[in-house]
């Protein structure tokens, strides 16, 4: 099935690329979409005209100017109707707007107005049409002061910034992965839906998330200790917490050691969450891994031997690189959507420590094969 996204490269748009890339690889064709095709009404017309499913994303979300972001948010759903037009789409469009719908703002009234001229069009071409009216979306990768306050919390967090609440109100959150799940089942359903409000994963109060971010920055950062995670809601905020951490600054970290004339004491992980823990040798010139995971949390602790570790994030170039040593033990925290390796880099056998916080299963393995 052909698959048009646009806004690709949002942080909606880049997580639902990367997730029907890699765990729905035989089922979808992604048609390649610029934000310059918006400017050339051929180049346009000729991806519309290739696709099943359209799935509109792309929007300013904010702007100094709010007449320009409300002009700009409308203008982008009216060329994609033009070109419906002069194409004789009849596919399915899915539209992402948003609860700000309700609000007296320019972004919710972009969303609103956009929404109500895809209604008619769909009416007036024969095409299917849903419109997601969504809560906010937080999860790793966000932009902070842009997407939601919650990665603009973490950044601050994690810098030593000062975070002020302004209205310590009861929100609704979706964490991006249910969100892109609902996506996935829409783009599979034939049937209409102009009005399809998603209720989210969770209310919770903007004071009480800001507080479970200082308790991973004390545990997490200060004491690179594993929180406990009573639900899944915590685990998904960890692992969002974590993506704004420097990790060319931040790892690797070195054990403290504990010596007398027996030997060496190491403590190689204090966890407050349930996992597993295995350990693995590799010969010399070898290497393990290239693949990634969407959820897991993985510490990998050097503690024999030397071994480079490779990280670099799904969708990017960037490779991050650090070289560890058993004489100098030492870890690094493996972030999801980052694809990883280790490589013995030594003359002898290396050993290395992995726990990981939860159980392997073979039939859900969250685990996908990519090389750094």
């Amino acid at each position: 099935m052909e698959i048009l996204i646009t806004g690709n490269r949002g942080f909606v748009g880049s997580h639902l690329i990367n997730t029907l890339k890699y765990k729905y690889s035989n089922e979808f064709n992604i048609i390649d979409f610029e934000k310059n095709d918006f400017l050339d009404q051929k180049s346009l017309d000729k991806k519309i005209k290739k696709s099943k499913v359209i799935i509109h994303f792309a929007a300013m979300n904010r702007h100094r100017d709010e007449n320009f972001l409300l002009k700009t948010n409308v203008d982008l759903s009216k060329k994609i109707i033009e070109s419906i037009e002069r194409v004789g789409f009849r596919g399915k469009l899915i539209f992402a707007s948003s609860t700000q719908e309700n609000l007296n703002n320019n972004y919710g009234i972009s969303k609103k107005k956009s929404r109500k001229l895809f209604i008619k069009s769909s009416e007036k071409n024969n095409f299917i049409f849903t419109a997601l009216i969504i809560p906010n979306v937080f999860g790793p990768f966000g932009k902070p002061n842009y997407n939601s306050f919650i990665p603009t919390f973490c950044h601050r967090i994690i810098q030593g910034e000062d975070v002020q609440i302004i209205e310590n109100k009861p929100v609704k959150l979706i964490y991006v992965d249910s969100l892109i799940n609902i996506i996935v089942k829409e783009i599979k359903t034939n049937s209409p839906n102009h009005y399809y409000e998603i209720k989210g994963d969770v209310d919770i109060s903007v004071e009480n998330v800001k507080a479970k971010l200082d308790h991973f920055k004390s545990h997490y950062l200060f004491n690179s200790s594993i929180p406990s995670f009573d639900t899944d809601f915590d685990l998904n905020l960890f692992n969002t917490f974590r993506s704004y951490i420097d990790y060319d600054l931040f790892f690797p970290v070195k054990y403290s050691r504990n010596s007398d004339d027996r030997g060496e004491f190491v403590e190689i992980i204090r966890s407050n969450s349930r996992g597993q823990y295995s350990y693995s040798t590799t010969k010399p010139n070898i290497t393990r891994g290239n693949h990634f995971h969407t959820k897991k949390i993985e510490r990998f602790s050097v503690i024999k031997g030397e071994a480079i570790i490779q990280l670099r994030k799904i969708g990017t170039n960037n490779t991050h690189e650090f070289k560890l040593n058993g004489n100098s033990p030492s870890f690094v925290d493996i972030p999801i959507w980052y694809t990883h390796n280790i490589k013995n880099i030594g003359t002898d056998d290396l050993i290395t420590l992995f726990w990981i916080n939860e159980p392997y299963d073979e039939n859900n393995s969250d685990t996908y094969l990519e090389k750094v």
